[in-house]
């Protein structure tokens, strides 16, 4: 290994420590902030409200957060990013009442909107070839599933023995530690700015979701994720009452997470062994492997049958996020990445939203019993993975580096369900990694 590329690893184990950290936090700041507001009120109608103002209504506000990603310097962002949502979350520890929580809950969650996007979009930056970008997604991935493993563990042990407040403060901490870990890094988190007519290709906040929609890689896979969280963005209101179902309380309500927490782990760093030509493979792999998980806990008929499911779900899941990345980051200019990755959030967000909104009256109908809305979660996820199936295509495709056209020849394409090679605007060879 020479020096350029331990250099490039170094950069990216970096990030995904600070990522480990701050995710850490993170998970254990909203594991106490869900329980916290179902345990003070017991209103399904509260619960929905909190995720939809923190994984919902908040990601529509994306497009906004990644046109700063591609205006300004990444790591600047990255940096402000997370040092105001360190203030919000700090913030959280002196909350009287569950509104109030939510409601800096909704600041955090927006000013981290910025990071999670300028962060993807610097990753084939950071590294110096393309069969580095899935070793790197694997790696940031494990970070940040590593987090969401453990840190709902640390939520509830935290909770339980001091308060939600102690877990807010703390986490405040790790955002900031992050925040060093950031700008430790050094090195290009974009490539020089693009000639005018580069620039003028992809113009305003709207030009990341202009690019995703005409892309037909990438819009079918906003369309199958769209459907995929619709039915799962249920589920997610149903994981407290889903504890509670079971007898189990805060510690069984934690280990849901930290269930697929540590599934997700183990798919993201087998992401590692990805290829441009098997992503599309492991793509579509995931997605059947979280729908036959979502009705595993839908049928469970006791709780540690429950915990194997969620495993298996987020063992699948860490596969489409390392493919997922991987994929729309060799099909997207540099100059239009970073709202690109914001605008797939933001559909995803959508989903989200209106799944949210739907969750309390269905758990109502089922009498607040939430193994059913699990049921409609994996029939949602397995009509994802069925229109993920034409990309499997992609396989047969001749891959390049980051710079130039993701496939050989037009002779390629045919068959490829209208694929069409996205024709990248030539970049300095110091930056191509070629």
């Amino acid at each position: 290994m020479n020096r350029q590329s331990q250099s490039a690893r170094s950069k990216i184990r970096r990030l995904a420590v600070g990522r480990l950290i701050s995710v850490t936090g993170g998970a254990a700041a909203y594991t106490a902030l869900n329980f916290t507001v179902w345990h003070r009120t017991h209103s399904p109608g509260m619960q929905a409200l909190s995720l939809l103002l923190t994984f919902g209504v908040v990601g529509l506000l994306s497009p906004f957060a990644g046109a700063l990603g591609d205006r300004f310097d990444r790591r600047t962002v990255m940096v402000w990013s997370e040092a105001i949502a360190a203030v919000f979350f700090l913030g959280m520890a002196f909350a009287p009442t569950p509104l109030w929580l939510i409601g800096l809950a909704f600041g955090s969650a927006v000013a981290e909107l910025p990071f999670f996007s300028a962060s993807r979009a610097a990753i084939p930056n950071l590294v110096e070839s393309d069969d580095q970008i899935a070793w790197a997604n694997s790696l940031i991935t494990v970070g940040v599933h590593s987090g969401i493993a453990v840190g709902p563990v640390i939520g509830g042990v935290l909770l339980a023995n001091l308060g939600p407040s102690w877990v807010f403060g703390l986490n405040a901490l790790t955002f900031v530690v992050s925040l060093f870990l950031t700008l430790s890094v050094q090195g290009p988190f974009q490539e020089e700015r693009a000639g005018a007519e580069e620039r003028d290709a992809h113009v305003g906040i709207a030009a990341g979701l202009a690019f995703l929609w005409r892309d037909p890689v990438l819009r079918r896979m906003s369309i199958a994720w769209f459907v995929f969280v619709l039915g799962m963005g249920m589920s997610m209101v149903a994981d407290a009452p889903l504890a509670e179902h079971f007898g189990t309380g805060a510690v069984g309500f934690a280990l849901l997470i930290t269930c697929w927490g540590t599934g997700s782990v183990a798919g993201a760093a087998a992401g590692r062994w990805m290829t441009p030509r098997t992503e599309p493979v492991w793509l579509v792999a995931g997605a059947f492997g979280i729908s036959v998980a979502a009705f595993g806990v839908g049928f469970a008929p006791m709780f540690p049958l429950v915990l194997v499911a969620l495993l298996v779900m987020g063992t699948s899941d860490g596969f489409t996020m390392v493919a997922e990345n991987g994929i729309t980051q060799r099909r997207t200019p540099d100059a239009v990445l970073s709202r690109t990755m914001a605008a797939f959030e933001a559909v995803l967000s959508l989903g989200l939203a209106i799944a949210y909104l739907v969750a309390g009256p269905i758990l109502r109908v089922f009498r607040a019993d939430p193994q059913p809305v699990y049921r409609i979660g994996g029939a949602f996820a397995f009509a994802a993975a069925i229109a993920l199936v034409p990309l499997l295509r992609l396989r047969r495709g001749e891959p390049t580096v980051k710079g130039t056209p993701r496939f050989a020849s037009a002779e390629a394409l045919e068959g490829h369900d209208g694929v069409e090679p996205v024709a990248l605007a030539a970049v300095p060879e110091d930056l191509a990694g070629a």
